[in-house]
């Protein structure tokens, strides 16, 4: 009797093995390593939760700082599938694309050609702390109390893109960040979350960050800069060639320039430019 139970059991173990009952392998997760501006912080967190209905098996790994430092990091052999910059700066001096005029003068070839894209535009904003104690309203009052001396501002610094866009509209109001430096009326960050928090504590009164940091961090944007104070401030996106996930970095970049992550972008303040 035992032995006839055995060879039932053995004729059920085969027949679904044949009818594809056998458990089946487990796929392979894919680690995506994205380093991006710190100002996306808030936005990319959320992309990356909404991504997950999009690729279950694709897990996002963020970087994020200045656009400076994470092309350091870049150069210097640190993993990385995927650069999104605030500044074609950066982003150019890892193309090989570009010369030295262009902007890459080490001719460095990091950036996967064919991949690289302008993504987003950010405005450079001009936020004042809770209650606006200093009264300022505009960069000409910015331009006003720097140069007489009665308030402190908060700026990036110059390896930072939102520092760089500062000296621009210090170049275009003719201001000598030297001289501003030594009167003691500016701080500076390390990128623009530093810059945000100095805004957000009342360290300072006022900063000079991006729009959307400003939404993200519920402060008062008083004015924001014009294309001729700064230019424009564009994000550049590419796939890096050192990456060992092509295609999965390409299809989340090809996510990132879509209608869903767009809707994202947009409601912080974002214009989605792909």
């Amino acid at each position: 009797m035992k032995k006839a139970i055995a060879i039932i059991l053995l004729l059920c173990l085969t027949l679904c093995l044949f009818a594809g009952c056998a458990p089946k392998k487990q796929e392979e997760k894919t680690e995506l390593i994205v380093f991006a501006a710190a100002s996306m912080t808030e936005t990319l967190t959320e992309i990356a939760e909404k991504y997950k209905a999009v690729a279950p098996d694709v897990t996002l790994v963020f970087n994020f700082d200045s656009s400076g430092t994470l092309k350091d990091q870049i150069t210097k052999g640190a993993d990385c599938d995927l650069f999104i910059s605030a500044a074609p700066k950066q982003m150019n001096a890892l193309d090989a694309s570009k010369d030295a005029e262009g902007g890459n003068p080490d001719g460095l070839d990091f950036v996967l050609q064919g991949t690289r894209v302008n993504l987003l535009e950010n405005k450079v904003a001009l936020a004042v702390p809770e209650g606006n104690p200093a009264g300022i309203n505009s960069y000409d009052d910015l331009v006003a109390g720097l140069k007489a001396g009665t308030i402190l501002l908060a700026m990036g610094n110059s390896d930072v893109p939102v520092g760089q866009y500062t000296q621009k509209i210090f170049a275009y109001y003719e201001l000598n960040e030297e001289e501003l430096a030594n009167a003691g009326v500016i701080t500076y960050g390390s990128n623009v979350k530093e810059v945000t928090t100095q805004v957000s504590e009342a360290a300072v009164d006022c900063g000079i960050i991006y729009a959307t940091d400003a939404f993200s961090a519920n402060l008062t944007v008083v004015d924001t800069a014009t294309k001729d104070m700064c230019g424009q401030v564009i994000y550049p996106a590419a796939v890096l060639k050192t990456t060992k996930n092509e295609a999965a970095a390409k299809a989340f970049l090809d996510y990132l320039k879509g209608a869903e992550a767009g809707a994202v972008f947009e409601s912080v303040g974002f214009s989605p430019l792909s």
